[in-house]
């Protein structure tokens, strides 16, 4: 079955085809604008149209993939993220700051500690390439309670470990998928402590969209009211870089 996001990825493929000029035209601005309020448009089409509760399917152990690819980075290589490694993150902490009036600074134990949700979803890459595994972690939504989230947040940024480009990589959800009962912050994977390759020690597990979105080796969590500010201010690395849409909804 295809989806509606699968849908119009491949009609987009499609076009590229035919029109050999879609490259120069990426390149304008004002295309580029053009774009983004389609995405805008699809977003609230799609909010919409579905309950913000509606959950992504869920699988049975036996229907996992014998080999789960790690998208993105499969290595920070930073000399910190090696002695955090090496440490086997004893020393790591993830802040929670921002809009928040509680900034809190959590160790890998006490996120473990905290109420667990474990999942069993599909990856779908927006490389083409999908995968079924099982995820362990804590709901977002009990953390940015913990840190009692301001009333003026409306976005959630992931600042991560790793760079790219020498430009260091972070993702951004709204408040709704960050609610949302299936966005967990994982420590485990398949019945294991996350592996490096997925994102260890720490990663955002946002069913609901592509895996771009789900940012690895996360280091802070901040509240904001806008994503204006922060890097290129289009609330993602690729999405600054006018790869991908900010919202990858599926």
């Amino acid at each position: 079955m295809i989806s509606r996001r699968g849908l119009l990825v491949g009609g987009t493929s499609a076009g590229a085809l035919l029109l050999g000029g879609c490259d120069r035209l990426n390149q304008s601005e004002s295309y580029r604008g053009v774009l983004r309020s389609a995405e805008g448009l699809t977003m609230r089409a799609q909010r919409l149209i579905m309950d913000r509760n509606a959950l992504a399917r869920e699988f049975r152990e036996a229907d996992m993939s014998p080999i789960f690819r790690s998208n993105g980075t499969a290595d920070p290589g930073t000399p910190l993220y090696q002695q955090l490694l090496t440490g086997n993150f004893a020393d790591w902490r993830l802040r929670v700051d921002g809009l928040v009036a509680r900034p809190l600074s959590l160790s890998l134990q006490q996120l473990r500690s905290m109420p667990l949700r474990t999942q069993i979803t599909r990856h779908d890459c927006v490389e083409g390439w999908s995968a079924i595994g099982k995820w362990h972690g804590v709901p977002l939504g009990l953390v940015l309670d913990a840190a009692a989230l301001s009333t003026r947040a409306r976005y959630i940024v992931f600042h991560c470990m790793d760079q790219l480009a020498g430009r260091p990589y972070y993702e951004s959800i709204d408040l709704i998928d960050a609610f949302h009962p299936q966005t967990i912050l994982a420590w485990g994977m398949n019945d294991r402590v996350l592996q490096v390759p997925h994102g260890a020690p720490l990663r955002l597990r946002v069913e609901r969209q592509l895996g771009y979105k789900h940012a690895k080796y996360i280091e802070r969590i901040e509240a904001v009211e806008s994503l204006a500010g922060i890097h290129g201010g289009r609330g993602g690395f690729w999405e600054d870089s006018g790869d991908y849409e900010w919202y990858a909804g599926i």
